[in-house]
């Protein structure tokens, strides 16, 4: 997908994959031949118009361990990428400029991709109240910019390892808002979203908004004890990985679903409240004998549990005490 630039530079930047550069004269694309040049070029994008010292770059490229001349390799290392980036006629005006301190790029001439998922991104989550189906279109064009992993291949350097994160954490906003939209949109079936969210469970087994999407999109399907069951396979995958219980927005799902009431959009704002029925909400079943006996085993099962957590914790403390009387019997 291509993506806005500005007009000052020939060049486009994609870092929502493997580090690429776009020359917009001849419609190439060229990556960096080398990993360190991949890394510099990344750390100079994300910083673009920054000032990042010679010891910062060295410390993003070589870590721990760098070369007896590390400012040298740097300089090489800066004078290739120039030369990969230097357009004919442009009189010797480098896109890395050389500072007292260190190198920039120059922040009139980067256009990312980052950037462009950032703006269609905002758009889309701004465009959800009033106009689900053109938040969802938004955001997917959003998510289509990624080819990968962000800064893929880049290192674990602080500012690329920093900026990956923060872009990850955005992709998955993205993601539960484009579902979100998707859960409003009339005629769309919530079946289908159920089996793209299953998915998402699978490859973000510890994410829990996730698993509060996936069960309204099964409730709202009429698969209400298919349901509750991802309720409890999030819980068991929670206390397995992270040792906690699952929060007040997925447990509310869960007490929502036992109750039969109208499955609304997951609210991140408030624990698992409704928020504005879609029309697929008149089509559940009115609460019935079975709802009544799932809530009473729902109940059930929670008065079990806190048993069973007492009962775990009173072990604990005796094998402790046996841990403290062996030990100071020998």
């Amino acid at each position: 997908m291509e993506f806005a630039a500005p007009a000052d530079g020939p060049y486009d930047f994609r870092i929502l994959g493997p580090v690429e550069v776009h020359d917009r004269r001849t419609g190439s694309w060229i990556a960096p031949p080398g990993p360190k040049q991949r890394i510099l070029l990344a750390a100079l994008v994300v910083r673009a118009g920054e000032v990042l010292t010679a010891d910062r770059l060295v410390d993003e490229l070589w870590g721990d361990v760098p070369p007896m001349a590390a400012a040298n390799a740097l300089q090489a290392h800066v004078a290739r990428l120039r030369r990969l980036l230097q357009a004919p006629g442009e009189g010797g005006q480098d896109r890395i400029a050389t500072h007292p301190m260190g190198y920039l790029l120059r922040p009139g001439r980067t256009a990312t991709d980052a950037q462009q998922f950032h703006r269609l991104s905002a758009e889309g989550r701004d465009a959800l109240a009033a106009d689900p189906a053109r938040a969802a279109a938004v955001l997917r064009r959003a998510l289509d910019l990624w080819r990968g992993p962000a800064l893929e291949d880049c290192g674990r350097g602080a500012i690329c390892a920093r900026e990956a994160d923060r872009l990850e954490e955005l992709r998955l906003t993205t993601l539960e808002t484009l579902y979100e939209a998707g859960l409003r949109v009339p005629g769309v079936r919530p079946g289908e979203l159920a089996a793209e969210l299953e998915r998402l469970t699978a490859d973000h087994p510890t994410h829990e908004r996730f698993y509060d999407l996936l069960m309204t999109a099964l409730h709202r399907a009429g698969r209400r004890t298919e349901a509750l069951g991802v309720y409890e396979r999030a819980r068991r995958r929670l206390l397995s990985e992270l040792g906690v219980e699952p929060g007040p927005a997925l447990r509310g799902r869960m007490e929502t679903i036992l109750r039969n009431a109208p499955a609304g959009p997951p609210n991140p704002g408030a624990p698992g409240g409704p928020r504005d029925p879609g029309p697929a909400d008149e089509a559940l079943p009115a609460f019935s004998p079975d709802a009544a006996a799932l809530l009473d085993l729902g109940t059930e099962i929670a008065r079990l549990r806190r048993h069973v957590e007492t009962l775990s914790r009173a072990h604990q403390e005796l094998a402790r005490r046996i841990d403290a009387q062996l030990g100071s019997s020998r």
